[in-house]
């Protein structure tokens, strides 16, 4: 969209919430449609600047109004339909002070584990970033700038420095060359006005440059503006984007701060509507919103909005096309190693192209065809087509259990991680597939397998109680993460202990995962220490503890035991905030009809002693959790 285009951005219809987000990673939410007054953003917007002016901690428990956005009728239906009900937030995550400036951030993607940690990047539509203004935003004012229709493709990580720490940078040398700290506009901006506004300064060119070079199909920059107040961006967690710098008179940028509230949000239940109507995706035309023709959308890219648009629905593969089942034997073979050989092409540009053909073999009719040939590209030695065969996998969905079982067994660690992460997403929950995801959990050298295992055994035990297959052993999915907060230490964050910037820590003999920037809020209890395995842990108990305490058996007290021991001695505040919800979601989320056992009864009655003795809450994550928003003046706040 052009600088001097002032039309309103086409926001997300209903109908078309689940279609757009599945294909172009990204969606609009009107003011209008979240069902809460106008004066809420209002009123927010007045005291947030307020306490900007001031200097002062800017959270929802100072500014409580954010929690009825966050509550709002019409965003928990949007995201239920994206992200499953009784949804979460990852805890401490609003970035109420973000301000457009002067510069630019670099091109990256955000984990939805907070501050620079590594975590597994979901194709299924289990994280979801929230971006909410409760001003209206110009195109001048430096709206968040993204890259729709970016979020299936990425880069390698595990061997790649440059993308370590979680980001996964689009052009690392922006950042490296010094340019992500050079104004670009205000007063000590080097740059003349007229090229400011039109777009024409050596950090504009480099940030077009830099997508037009990914090579990748339909991509290009879209900066989500003009928006009103109150307007809300939901996009997928691999989505690309930025901080954008602002344009307009320097001047008055004190006094018309442009805000942004920025939340995390994961999925803690599976999808559960009926399966939707096919959709014929070379026929939709220029998307309404970003004004990119998606007439010639090629099959690798459609069969991959397929998949996910059928299971952000149902949570399962879409069946065949009627033609796959319409091949011949001989015809499908010759079709599916021309695919194989596609899932080899080299080159970053080739992304879309390995990706979709790991797609379309899952989708060729022949489960167990696809599997075997996606199982032999696990084992490639590069990561690009390791990586897309791992999601080839989850694809082809169950009938891919026995290649990622085998996989976990794996000498070479990162063909573990694949099969540990893909038993989570696609396999149901047995007694082999758990044996051996909390094999890895318990005895795998690599934090980085382990940190994966913990996250999967929430998915699996999600997947179980819907389904009913498993759903005996998501007790026992609890007690493994419980007895992996035991073994699993914090350890200094990588930054701190490193000296180093986030974006330049290197794997260590202790860690080969990022583990982030530590965080500490400025209160005593607090230490800069971060632990992936035992944040993934905490993530996946939440999930758990989202579904009552009866499917939760026996490891239900010992798990309320360790969360409560999270919460009194922790020095991770991220790994407290976590407990601090867990415990919320087993006193307030109940399936309909379950009784109350006497241990949550006696939790419910204890929650806010107990949410009280940390220093400080993550409001916007309990009360989305079913704590009861009154309960911020009941407990106090620092």
């Amino acid at each position: 969209m052009s600088a001097d285009n002032k039309v309103e951005l086409a926001y997300t219809s209903p109908e078309r919430l689940v279609q757009d987000f599945a294909s172009r990673g990204l969606v609009v939410l009107a003011p209008e449609s979240l069902g809460i007054p106008a004066e809420v953003h209002d009123r927010i917007y007045a005291q947030e600047k307020a306490a900007y002016h001031a200097k002062k901690s800017i959270t929802p428990a100072n500014i409580p109004d954010v929690l009825k956005v966050l509550s709002a009728p019409g965003l928990v239906a949007a995201c239920n339909q994206l992200s499953g009900e009784h949804w979460a937030i990852v805890p401490f995550t609003h970035n109420a002070s973000f301000t457009s400036g002067a510069r630019d951030q670099n091109w990256h993607k955000d984990d939805n584990s907070p501050y620079n940690a590594r975590k597994q990047r979901h194709h299924q539509a289990v994280q979801i970033e929230m971006l909410y203004y409760p001003q209206a935003v110009r195109q001048d004012m430096g709206p968040t700038a993204t890259i729709p229709y970016s979020h299936y493709w990425a880069f390698n990580h595990e061997e790649n420095h440059d993308n370590f720490a979680g980001a996964d940078h689009l052009d690392f040398n922006y950042m490296l060359s010094g340019m992500e700290s050079q104004p670009i506009s205000g007063p000590d901006s080097k740059y003349e006005l007229d090229d400011i506004i039109h777009r024409r300064t050596p950090h504009d060119l480099r940030m077009r440059e830099a997508v037009t070079n990914t090579g990748w199909p339909l991509v290009q920059q879209f900066e989500a503006a003009p928006l009103r107040a109150g307007s809300i961006v939901l996009y997928s967690h691999n989505t690309y984007h930025r901080g954008n710098h602002r344009r307009d008179n320097w001047q008055i940028w004190q006094e018309n701060p442009r805000f942004m509230w920025r939340f995390w949000l994961y999925r803690t239940t599976e999808p559960a509507s009926t399966a939707p109507a096919e959709i014929d995706w070379s026929r939709l035309g220029v998307d309404p919103l970003t004004q990119i023709d998606l007439s010639e959308v090629s099959e690798d890219i459609s069969a991959v909005w397929r998949y996910h648009h059928h299971w952000i629905s149902t949570g399962r593969t879409p069946p065949p096309q009627p033609e796959a089942a319409q091949r011949s034997p001989a015809t499908r073979e010759k079709e599916a190693d021309q695919l194989f050989a596609q899932l080899h092409t080299k080159g970053d540009h080739a992304e879309p192209a390995r990706i979709g053909a790991a797609y379309r073999l899952a989708a060729i009719g022949d489960a167990a065809l696809a599997a075997r040939l996606l199982g032999r590209a696990l084992y490639d030695e590069r990561e690009s087509v390791r990586r897309a065969a791992t999601y080839g996998l989850i694809a082809v969905g169950p009938e891919a259990t026995g290649t990622l079982l085998e996989a976990t067994t794996s000498p070479l660690k990162w063909v573990r991680k694949a099969g540990v992460y893909g038993l989570g997403d696609a396999s149901p929950l047995s007694d082999e597939v758990l044996q051996a995801v909390v094999t890895r959990l318990e005895a795998d050298p690599s934090v980085y397998v382990r940190s994966v295992a913990a996250g999967t055994l929430g998915c699996l035990g999600r997947r179980a109680i819907a389904t009913g297959m498993g759903r005996s052993l998501v007790s026992a999915c609890l007690d493994a993460l419980v007895q992996s907060l035991s073994r699993e230490g914090n350890r200094l964050c990588m930054s701190r202990a490193q000296g180093r910037s986030i974006k330049f820590v290197r794997p260590t003999d202790d860690c080969d995962v990022c583990e982030g920037a530590g965080v500490d809020f400025g209160v005593e209890r607090f230490k800069p220490v971060r632990s992936a395995v035992r944040e993934n842990a905490l993530w996946s108990i939440v999930m758990l503890c989202s579904h009552g305490a009866e499917v939760l058996g026996p490891a239900l007290e010992p798990a309320v035991l360790a969360l409560k021991e999270v919460i009194r001695r922790d020095e991770n505040v991220i790994a407290v905030g976590l407990a601090m919800d867990a415990l919320s979601r087993l006193a307030h989320l109940h399936p309909a009809g379950e009784a109350a056992p006497p241990l949550v009864s006696d939790l419910k009655a204890e929650l806010l002693a107990v949410l009280g003795a940390a220093p400080i809450r993550p409001w916007e994550a309990l009360v989305r959790g079913g704590l009861d928003a009154g309960a911020l003046s009941n407990i106090g706040e620092t």
